[in-house]
């Protein structure tokens, strides 16, 4: 078994200090770890070369009755491709052509595996960060991403991550990484004497219970934002039932604490016919104020989305296997405060998507 050279843990859990020494150690050890590895290990595998080519569109319509107005959207319409160019290199680059009507690159980035529960990823990807936020467009439950994966938790970025995976009687897989805090499209004369850091830990326990534990810290602006993440997912049988808490904390007292929850349920029942399976599904997620830590306003941040709950039900019906082809209807309930000013496509509304992985 490959025994590691430094405290994996202290990188996961112990912000970095703001000193150049200290950004190139951790840089040096992102870089060494894989190589070192690689010298050791000695085992040739058999991989297919052969790229893998993806995709995924989101079709939908939605309809809000308070305004008595509906419009159809492409939400996503995303093209991957993936593969290996040596037994212990792959890389992936993925595009969307209509994220919200914008065309975005996504991920970009290659990945070195000299072990098999040791790899090291440099590029642009999403940060190892919570649990909704990391499902892609094709793995969501409902229609809609929760307030988590959309507005508080929901961070792609430059830089390079370093996996471990523990194998024993409860499984851990833990991920950290370091970024520039560029975000997705500022990085030709970005320069920076900050660092951003993102940690993950993934436990595996008996009975169908996944647990999850991260950290991140950003710096949007000139103030500095530290998130803290908790959830737990079960799975057994035709049930999945998931909770997850956010606190997001504004270094200075730019901003208030935001704290953020989803919870959901989902019964499968398998289908024999036309369907493959119907599902239903109810979640419940929450967010306070929430800035995204960009904007001024009175010398604080500017609040970019008013404290709201949401309450969803729906059903999900899958053409294919599931997450292949499926039809997602949903009803949206939200609960402002008094005197909040929704946005316009945060308001009730009923949802019909079709989703088609390829």
């Amino acid at each position: 078994m490959y025994v590691m050279p430094c405290s994996y843990e202290r990188l996961i859990f112990a912000a970095p200090k703001q000193t150049n020494m200290k950004h190139i150690a951790i840089l040096a050890l992102c870089l060494a770890l894989p190589l070192a590895a690689m010298a050791e290990d000695g085992e040739k595998k058999k991989v297919d070369y052969r790229p893998e080519f993806h995709g995924t569109v989101r079709a939908k319509y939605e309809y809000q009755p308070e305004v008595n107005a509906g419009r159809f959207q492409v939400r996503n319409a995303r093209i991957s491709v993936s593969g290996n160019v040596a037994p212990i290199v792959a890389y992936k680059a993925e595009i969307d052509l209509s994220d919200e009507g914008q065309i975005k690159m996504l991920d970009a980035y290659t990945r070195i595996t000299p072990l098999k529960d040791v790899d090291f990823t440099i590029g642009q990807m999403r940060v190892p960060f919570t649990i909704d936020a990391h499902r892609s467009p094709h793995q969501q439950y409902f229609a809609n991403r929760s307030f988590i994966a959309k507005q508080v938790g929901n961070v792609r970025d430059v830089g390079a991550t370093l996996g471990y995976r523990i194998e024993c009687a409860v499984p851990v897989t833990l991920q950290a990484g370091i970024f520039n805090g560029s975000g997705l499209t500022n990085q030709k004369d970005f320069w920076t004497k900050n660092i951003n850091y993102s940690a993950k830990a993934q436990f595996q326990l008996p009975k169908g219970f996944n647990v999850v534990l991260s950290a991140q810290k950003i710096k949007p602006s000139d103030i500095s934002i530290n998130m803290y993440d908790a959830g737990i997912t079960f799975q057994q049988g035709r049930w999945t039932v998931e909770a997850e808490y956010l606190f997001k904390h504004y270094t200075k007292n730019a901003f208030e604490d935001v704290n953020a929850f989803d919870g959901f349920i989902c019964y499968d029942l398998p289908l024999k016919k036309a369907f493959k399976k119907i599902s239903f599904l109810g979640r419940f997620d929450y967010m306070g104020d929430h800035s995204d830590g960009e904007e001024f306003e009175n010398g604080r941040l500017a609040l970019t989305d008013a404290e709201r709950k949401r309450v969803t039900g729906g059903i999900t019906l899958s053409l294919a296997k599931p997450f292949i082809s499926d039809i997602r209807l949903n009803y949206e309930q939200y609960f402002y405060n008094d005197g909040a000013t929704p946005k316009p496509s945060e308001r009730n509304k009923i949802v019909v998507e079709v989703m088609t992985r390829f």
